[in-house]
C-alpha cells in the first residue's frame, strides 16, 4: 500500500486496510484503482475511511456495514461503491434479508428510485437466502 510520496503506511493505513480485507476488500486494489489520476488518494480511503472512520469500536463492522449501504443508496449515484459493499456486508456478517431491510428502510428518506437502484444491485450481487 506504499506509494513514492507514501513509503511506509501509517498505523491507520495498516488497521484500515486490514478492516478492508476482513470484508473481503482489497486495499491495494482501491489504492491501485485511484492512483493513476491521483497517487495519494486512494491510501486516504484506506486511512481516513476504513483505519480512522470505520475501525472505531463503537459499532460492529456488521452494523457499520448495513449503515453505509443504507448511505450509499440515498445519496445516490453511488452503484460502483454498493457493489464493492454490498457483497462486503455479507462478509462482515448481515443476511440478505437485513440488507434487503435496511435498503428498504431509505424510502421514505431518499426515494423509491434509490432504493429500487440498490435494490436492483442487491438483487444481482446477494446470495439467495434458503
Amino acid at each position: 500500500m506504499s506509494c513514492p510520496e507514501h513509503p511506509v503506511p501509517s498505523e491507520r493505513e495498516l488497521r484500515g486496510g486490514d478492516v478492508m480485507r476482513s470484508i473481503g476488500l482489497d486495499p491495494d486494489a482501491v489504492v491501485a484503482s485511484v492512483a493513476p489520476v491521483d497517487e495519494r488518494f486512494g491510501h486516504t480511503v484506506v486511512e481516513y475511511a476504513f483505519g480512522e472512520i470505520i475501525a472505531r469500536p463503537e459499532l460492529d463492522l456488521r452494523t457499520r456495514q448495513l449503515v453505509t449501504v443504507a448511505v450509499l443508496a440515498a445519496i445516490g449515484g453511488c452503484e460502483a461503491q454498493l457493489e464493492a459493499h454490498l457483497p462486503a456486508t455479507v462478509r462482515a456478517g448481515a443476511t440478505p434479508t437485513e440488507i434487503v431491510a435496511a435498503l428498504t428502510h431509505i424510502t421514505p428518506y431518499a426515494g423509491i428510485p434509490r432504493t429500487l437502484n440498490a435494490l436492483y444491485l442487491a438483487k444481482r450481487l446477494l446470495p439467495a437466502e434458503p
